[in-house]
């Protein structure tokens, strides 16, 4: 009953169109009514004791390295290398996109904000050599989603932080393969697109060109190898290697690149702090949530759901999805894992399924919720700064999105895709 309640609550506050964070404020009023608990104090404390939590610090500082990037020129040194390693290939644009796609995600650990950095240079570039505009924006949204699950990927960060007991460090190292494999996997079926379609675009540097563009994307590919070294080998952790991304980028943009100026870093902190402020909000009420939602033992109501599929772990995992799937569909990334892994990790912790392959799997099929629509983030970045109507977009998409479906379920399947480089990573 209880879950029927926050469910019902949840989806006709969000159907008003009221902002997340307060549909997630209203639900845990709701819920302290019907457990009885009325008490003016427990919303606020249980907000503040969710976002209080350490490891949530790291937000902030790759949120602001990821903003400083965006702003201090990384972003076309690293187009530049992906057209330099992939441009001579026919549809060359196309692959490096995918490329730079999955640098980027290295760099900035976001969706939304690799598909804005991306988009903004790479689909004027596009248009310009004949592609269709659905279909540059199409690659563009499908390469986003590796940004909540090749490192440092801040969606990974509040998971971890959500779950006690979980690493940070390895979630890290279980998202970097499969990532690595869905951006191959995107390449293959662009290959075949470029066919369909008939792009014919090639590109050529000089010699001069390649010792520059080396020179100047050396810095920006440094960052994420440096990063995920220094975590890999506990240089720090990962909220101090939020803050070493952060002096890295500062010191790149504004000293080697001079691109960056001081009244530019008062610019790009105020936009890191108002994007900082809303996840941070939406984690104070999903904790405040979460609170009556163990209160009312929801966690338990749907172990009991899910009960005749424990002792088949693949099926349950396959019925999870199905329904994170829909989840994805009509609510973003990270209330997704605030309001339901703290219901899901005590089901598959039951039926004895390995806790990080779990979080690659779930953070996976909700990245892949935000090129779904209808309430898809990425797909309305793309299409504003595109200028691409939103259906023709996700026509284009689904050649894409059928392939990252698939990369989900066959690493459902054979958890050893994943499993195994992170036991050798650690």
């Amino acid at each position: 009953m209880e879950l029927i309640i926050f469910l019902g609550t949840l989806f006709v506050f969000m159907c008003l169109g009221i902002p997340l964070a307060l549909v997630l404020a209203i639900c845990a009023v709701v819920l302290m009514f019907h457990s009885g608990m009325w008490d003016t104090m427990i919303i606020p404390t249980s907000m503040l004791d969710g976002a209080n939590n350490y490891p949530l610090m790291a937000i902030p500082f790759f949120v602001f390295a990821g903003e400083i990037m965006a702003a201090g020129g990384l972003s076309k040194r690293v187009v530049a290398l992906a057209q330099l390693m992939v441009g001579r290939i026919r549809g060359g644009l196309g692959y490096a996109a995918i490329v730079a796609s999955i640098i980027f995600a290295g760099l900035m650990g976001s969706s939304v904000g690799e598909a804005a950095a991306l988009g903004g240079l790479l689909l004027p570039m596009m248009k310009q050599v004949g592609y269709d505009k659905g279909r540059a924006g199409a690659v563009i949204a499908s390469g986003a989603i590796l940004g909540p699950i090749i490192p440092p990927s801040t969606n990974f960060i509040i998971l971890g932080a959500t779950i006690s007991g979980l690493s940070i460090t390895k979630l890290f190292m279980i998202g970097l393969t499969p990532g690595i494999m869905i951006g191959l996997a995107l390449m293959v079926t662009w290959y075949f697109i470029v066919r369909k379609d008939g792009y014919n675009d090639t590109m050529t540097f000089t010699k001069e060109e390649v010792r520059r563009i080396i020179l100047d994307s050396t810095p920006a590919f440094m960052m994420p190898v440096l990063l995920l070294g220094g975590i890999r080998f506990g240089i720090f952790t990962p909220t101090e290697g939020g803050a070493f991304a952060a002096i890295y980028a500062i010191v790149v943009c504004m000293g080697y690149y001079r691109e960056l100026k001081v009244r530019d870093l008062i610019r790009v902190s105020a936009s890191a702090a108002r994007t900082t402020a809303v996840v941070m909000f939406i984690v104070a009420t999903a904790s405040a949530v979460g609170f009556f939602i163990t209160v009312a033992q929801i966690p338990q109501q749907v172990v009991e759901f899910f009960q005749p599929l424990i002792d088949s772990p693949k099926l349950l995992l396959c019925a999870i999805m199905v329904f994170m799937l829909f989840m994805g569909m009509v609510m973003d990334l990270t209330p997704n894992i605030l309001i339901f892994a703290p219901v899901l990790y005590p089901l598959i912790t039951q039926a004895g399924i390995d806790p990080y392959y779990f979080g690659l799997l779930f953070i996976l099929n909700l990245g892949i919720g935000v090129i779904t629509p209808p309430v898809g983030t990425v797909l309305y970045v793309v299409c504003g700064i595109g200028e691409i109507k939103f259906a023709h977009l996700v026509k284009k998409l689904m050649p894409f999105l059928v392939v990252e479906i698939v990369m989900l379920f066959l690493l459902l399947f054979f958890p050893d895709l994943s499993i195994v480089p992170m036991n050798f990573l650690m």
